[in-house]
């Protein structure tokens, strides 16, 4: 740090000069973070959109867990948003991306229990359902019975994918705390 004093009439001016730490992120690996991040985001907020419109239809009351799913997936293309920008700055700190992927974290870890227990909970539950309406009651032909069933299997494969896609994001969370405090001990040394 530079400091420099100047007295221009009557009036002391001090300037500081401080030099800007940079880090450096591994720019691959952050990239492809943001990208499977950003995509099971996107899938969730269109599948949940779908249910969400469907028990609309259907007159059902709609779950809890699907809006907060939604807003936990748009909390994180958000944060992907912001550290985007941040790159952009050359600002980015391994403080912010710890700080918010935790946050992130626990917030996903919540909502793939609640699929966990609605999938392969107790009895009713999505996969005894799918199990005894889809996958054992295969149909074909050209009529509503067949066209019935593929929605259900298409419904089935969904939930399939939102569990699949929670796993992988709650994964890839700790994977950038992970990376983020690699990138604090190297620069720091």
């Amino acid at each position: 740090m530079a400091t420099s004093t100047m007295t221009g009439g009557s009036y002391p001016y001090e300037r500081r000069i401080t030099r800007i730490h940079r880090y450096h992120w591994p720019a691959i690996q952050l990239n492809v973070w943001m990208i499977i991040m950003l995509a099971a985001s996107f899938l969730i907020i269109g599948v949940f959109g779908s249910f969400i419109g469907i028990q609309q239809q259907l007159d059902l009351n709609v779950p809890w867990y699907f809006a907060y799913y939604i807003t936990v997936s748009g909390l994180t293309v958000a944060f992907i948003i912001l550290l985007l920008w941040l790159i952009a700055q050359r600002r980015l700190l391994p403080s912010i991306v710890i700080i918010g992927a935790f946050v992130l974290f626990v917030l996903w870890l919540v909502g793939l229990i609640v699929i966990s227990i609605e999938l392969w909970g107790p009895a009713g539950s999505v996969s005894v359902n799918c199990n005894n309406l889809v996958w054992n009651a295969e149909r074909h032909g050209n009529n509503m019975a067949t066209l019935a069933w593929l929605e259900q299997r298409s419904i089935c494969q969904q939930w399939q994918s939102v569990f699949a896609f929670g796993v992988i994001g709650n994964i890839f969370l700790l994977w950038i705390i992970v990376m983020a405090v690699q990138v604090f001990y190297d620069d720091a040394s």
